[in-house]
This record gives structure tokens, C-alpha cells and sequence, in this order.
């Protein structure tokens, strides 16, 4: 679970205009875009909570610990791109990818644009959505928890929230939303695929689906989110010790670092498999 940082992430116009975005794929080609996080003590991260009763594909199996995931090349532009940074992402290496790592599709679509528009959105930062991906599957099974099903435009169905953050067993947050983003005007439950408290989306709120409505519960808001915030806490995120500190600051502890790790580097050498 995220906790609310003091300011918002640099840049109101998430989506940028195409010119832009070309830009952008110079820069990023350049780039191998690699993992989400950093360790820079500029925003505050809770301890975060797996929803419970997790599919037991979140699970990374028994493997020597691994502690720095290899950097994943970028997705390829998509030639006729589509509303917002999940339109740039090109569908063929998307279905290509999820076939060779069991991702779904359309998940695998939200962590390559949620790569794209943070690179976009903090030159240089070297975000790869192959970690992304990790942190996705470790969070909610890539917006599968409790039967989740992604829909064309990223939308979750149905809404994914963890427990209740009551303090018992787990940190406690008094609700900070009255229920708007997470359905409990108690306490805060974390959201959507990524993992959000509602404060810190609150923060970050941005719409990588480009249909105008910022949504934690969909999966190309949410990673896009999830990458802006980390690249501002941490800036430039390809060193082994930036990485670490990094993937500690969204969730503490060896166990997490080495799921995360582990389940980034499998599906980057699986990407890097389906090269010519």
C-alpha cells in the first residue's frame, strides 16, 4: 500500500501529443527500459498488503534468490496509434509476450504503456515493463485476484481491493475517501491491480487508457501510475541499487524483493526470446 506523497508527479497532460510521443520512442529505443521503483526517501511507502486468497500463479516458485532483474527492451510503437499511452503499444508483441509468459494480453498492453508514458513523463528514469509486470503479479496476478477480467480499455471487472487497513495484523489507515475509490468509509483498502491506498491515487491520478477517466481499476491508469510515482521517488532506476532500494520502497522485505525479482526476470528473458 502506497502512502500519499506530499506533491503531485511533474506534468498535468499525461498523454502529451503524438509529436511528443515520437520523441519519445527516440528516447526510449535508446534506453533499456528496465523496472519500476527507486529508493529516493521522497514519498513515503506504507507496507503493502496482497489482497488475500491470492491465485497461487502469484506465487513465485522456489528459485535461487535473485536480487536485480535484467532490463527489458521496449515494446515496439504500435503504426496506427490508438487514445492514450496503451495506444502505442503494438497488440501483436503484446499477444506474442503474453503467449510466451502467460501474462494476459491486455495486461501486458497496460505495463508497456505505463513504461512508455513514465519514460515520457521523467526522461530517463529507465522504467521497463517487464517490472511492472512483476510487481503486477505479486500485487493481484495481473488484475486476476477474485476473478478479475480485463476488458478492451483496461477496466477491471470485478474490482480488486485488498483488506481492510484496520490495524489488525496489518498497518492501519483511517479512510481517507469516504469510500469513493475503495467501497469502505471505515478504513482504506488498498485498489485496483497495482495496489494503491486511495490517497496516494488521489496524488497520482492520471489516464494512461486515453478515455478520459483516470481509473485505479484499470490496468493502463494504474501501471502508469504505479511508474510515475516511483520515477519521481527515485529518478534513475537501472543500477542494481536503485533497483533494490526501489522495489523495497513499494513493498519491505527479502521475500517480496525476490517474487518481484525473480517473476521480472522470467518474463524478460522470455520477451528477449521472441527476438529475430
Amino acid at each position: 500500500m502506497v502512502a500519499a506523497p506530499s506533491e503531485s508527479a511533474a506534468g498535468s497532460d499525461r498523454n502529451g501529443s503524438m509529436t511528443s510521443r515520437t520523441a519519445l520512442l527516440a528516447t526510449v529505443a535508446a534506453l533499456a527500459v528496465v523496472v519500476l521503483l527507486g529508493g529516493a526517501a521522497l514519498v513515503a511507502l506504507a507496507p503493502r498488503t496482497t489482497p488475500s486468497g491470492a491465485s497461487e500463479s502469484s506465487r513465485t516458485p522456489a528459485t535461487p534468490a535473485i536480487t536485480f532483474a535484467d532490463q527489458a527492451p521496449p515494446p515496439p510503437l504500435a503504426a496506427a496509434p490508438g487514445p492514450g499511452y496503451s495506444g502505442l503499444v503494438d497488440r501483436v508483441w503484446a499477444q506474442a509476450v503474453a503467449d510466451a509468459t502467460g501474462i494476459p494480453m491486455l495486461a501486458v498492453v497496460g505495463y508497456a504503456a505505463g513504461a512508455l508514458g513514465a519514460e515520457d513523463n521523467f526522461p530517463g528514469c529507465g522504467i521497463g515493463w517487464n517490472t511492472l509486470a512483476g510487481i503486477g503479479l505479486v500485487e493481484s496476478d495481473h488484475g486476476r485476484h477474485g476473478g478479475g477480467v480485463i476488458d478492451s480499455i483496461g477496466h477491471i471487472e470485478p474490482k480488486i481491493f485488498g483488506v481492510p487497513l484496520d490495524g489488525n495484523g496489518v498497518v492501519a489507515i483511517a479512510d481517507t475517501d469516504g469510500g469513493a475509490f475503495d467501497e469502505d468509509a471505515t478504513v482504506d483498502r488498498a485498489i485496483g491491480p497495482m495496489q494503491f491506498i486511495p490517497q496516494t491515487w488521489r496524488s497520482w491520478v492520471v489516464d494512461g487508457s486515453g478515455d478520459g477517466v483516470p481509473d485505479p481499476h484499470n490496468i493502463n491508469d494504474a501501471a502508469l501510475a504505479a511508474a510515475d510515482y516511483l520515477c519521481h521517488a527515485a529518478g534513475e532506476l537501472a543500477t542494481p541499487e536503485g533497483w533494490r532500494s526501489g522495489i523495497a520502497s513499494y513493498n519491505a522485505g527479502q521475500s517480496y524483493l525476490e517474487k518481484v525479482a525473480a517473476a521480472t526476470q522470467r518474463y524478460g528473458d522470455a520477451a528477449a526470446s521472441l527476438a529475430p
